[in-house]
């Protein structure tokens, strides 16, 4: 004798996911926390120390008439990275752009040994 199953498969469907106030406010606060925890990891790797730097010897230029920022480091180190020499100038001078010279401003420029 076989046995007959009067019960068909029953389709399971989801409700949909709805998230309430609270839901969102933990959802929100897990991604702030996950930004954070990133932006700490991939942050600055600068340190502060109480150590002194290594002086830098330098000299004072005035600007002339049609004179460039790379003119100048190209005097200063004639046979260095003129790129590298133009950043120095600038970080020694608090200069945003290599652009803004006027004429008779006086800049540090680094002494290179030849």
């Amino acid at each position: 004798m076989s046995t007959i199953s009067l019960h068909a498969p029953v389709a399971r469907t989801h409700a949909p996911v709805r998230l309430t106030t609270r839901g969102k406010l933990v959802l929100f606060a897990a991604a702030l926390a996950a930004m954070f925890a990133l932006a700490v990891a991939m942050g600055s790797t600068t340190a502060a120390t109480s150590d002194a730097g290594a002086a830098v010897q330098t000299t004072e230029v005035t600007v002339q008439p049609g004179e460039t920022l790379w003119q100048i480091a190209g005097a200063a180190n004639p046979g260095g990275d003129q790129r590298e020499t133009v950043d120095q100038i600038m970080k020694l001078n608090a200069l945003e752009s290599a652009s803004g010279l006027q004429i008779g401003h006086k800049l540090a420029v680094p002494v290179y040994s030849e």
